[in-house]
């Protein structure tokens, strides 16, 4: 099974994230994420999406997706022609005598503590998923209380254009 991820320009209209996420829903298809923000032109909605299957399934997807309504474009982002990253909050807890070796971890992914209470700390990190993958695996034997993943976004590399015909 292969991931690919997607890159939808569309209508910034009330309902056009339900109406993408319906349709993998209607077709059976999944969505291993999915993340959503207006572009600079407020005109417009970038839409990532991370999906998997094989190359037909893969294939089917993006043909589906360039069909419906409010959809400008489509780009099937290729690893090394795009950016790709995500960011995760993690809650781990940290006694006084443990934040040394959490801050040691900490630095070395280039995290950020955004927030510390007596009994724990709240650290914020962004990178490819192979590098925040790597980073919970460290802190897993800090005990993680609380999770939060904000899916991948991406864009292509280059001057390339935005998908946004004139």
């Amino acid at each position: 099974m292969k991931t690919q991820v997607l890159s939808l320009l569309v209508d910034n209209t009330s309902g056009v994230l339900s109406r993408v996420a319906g349709m993998f829903s209607r077709r059976g298809f999944n969505i291993d994420s999915i993340t959503a923000g207006v572009t600079a032109d407020e005109r417009y909605t970038r839409i990532t999406i991370v999906t998997s299957g094989d190359g037909l399934v893969l294939q089917q997807i993006q043909n589906q997706v360039a069909k419906l309504e409010d959809v400008v474009s489509v780009k099937k982002l290729e690893r090394d022609e795009s950016v790709t990253r995500e960011l995760i909050m993690v809650k781990v807890k940290a006694s006084p005598q443990d934040r040394q070796a959490i801050m040691s971890v900490v630095d070395i992914f280039r995290a950020k503590v955004i927030d510390v209470s007596l009994d724990s700390m709240i650290i914020e990190l962004t990178g490819s998923r192979n590098k925040l993958e790597a980073f919970l695996e460290l802190m897993r034997e800090h005990d993680i209380v609380e999770l939060a993943r904000t899916g991948a976004t991406a864009l292509s590399r280059g001057a390339g254009d935005a998908g946004i015909e004139d």
